[in-house]
């Protein structure tokens, strides 16, 4: 079993335990995420690539090309109000797990959570389905990992 795996299964025994000694605050504040606490209704996530060594150009060029535009479409509906990409300065920075980011601003939670609608944006603005669907295969080919990290901002002023 993973390192993820054991701590799972860890934090779940943990909260059964609380919840049957009767203590269920315990157990709710084991599983709590961080209070949002930012004056904007805004939701931030930050979306890590990690691209196997080599493919780095060809992935953002993909990325560019089949990825972005389905964003930018999602900007004009008014359901994202940002999107930005990054890149670590130096090779190995960091804990050196991740190669590209993006970070969107959702309008609100609300946006966050709802359907995309990225089906329908894919098939009006990619006419040739058979050629897209290949590339976005390919996309994901040659990443190592990717993960999704939905933020809660703390104001920690107040």
């Amino acid at each position: 079993m993973s390192t993820q795996g054991v701590r799972a299964v860890v934090v779940s025994l943990v909260c059964a335990g609380a919840v049957v000694l009767g203590d269920a605050r315990a157990a709710r504040a084991l599983q709590a995420p961080a209070a949002q606490s930012s004056a904007t209704a805004e939701r931030r996530v930050w979306y890590f690539y990690k691209v196997k060594w080599g493919h780095q150009d060809e992935f953002v060029e993909l990325f560019r090309k089949n990825h972005y535009p389905v964003l930018m479409a999602q900007k004009e509906t008014g359901r994202i109000t940002a999107v930005r990409t990054f890149v670590p300065t130096y090779h190995g920075d960091g804990r050196a797990d991740w190669t590209f980011a993006v970070e969107i601003t959702f309008r609100d939670v609300a946006a966050m959570n709802a359907p995309s609608g990225e089906d329908a944006i894919v098939k009006r603005i990619y006419p040739d389905q058979a050629a897209f669907k290949k590339e976005e295969q390919r996309r994901f080919e040659i990443l190592d990992a990717h993960w999704d990290v939905p933020l809660n901002e703390m104001d920690l002023a107040h």
